[in-house]
């Protein structure tokens, strides 16, 4: 029963070090969350690009007056952004 009294003093550091843990954790979880929506953000615009590209592949393949060959190198030299 004597620990009771030795930790009544030690309280106010203890609740202090527990705030200061509770908002480490808070900022590590915000950041966190920051990082998820940046990499769902660089996801989105690169299934995006592969769409635009499959989009041109499927012209090319079904319109049978352009020279397939030639608009495949086209593709080839255009930046992929």
């Amino acid at each position: 029963m004597d620990f009771v009294w030795a930790l009544i003093p030690l309280a106010p550091f203890i609740l202090g070090g527990l705030v200061i843990w509770s908002k480490h954790q808070q900022k590590m979880i915000e950041k966190q969350s920051e990082l998820t929506a940046e990499k769902a953000a660089q996801y989105a615009a690169q299934t995006e690009r592969l769409e635009a590209r499959v989009r041109v592949l499927e012209r090319i393949v079904t319109d049978k007056g352009v020279d397939v060959a030639e608009e495949i190198e086209k593709l080839r030299d255009a930046p992929l952004n």
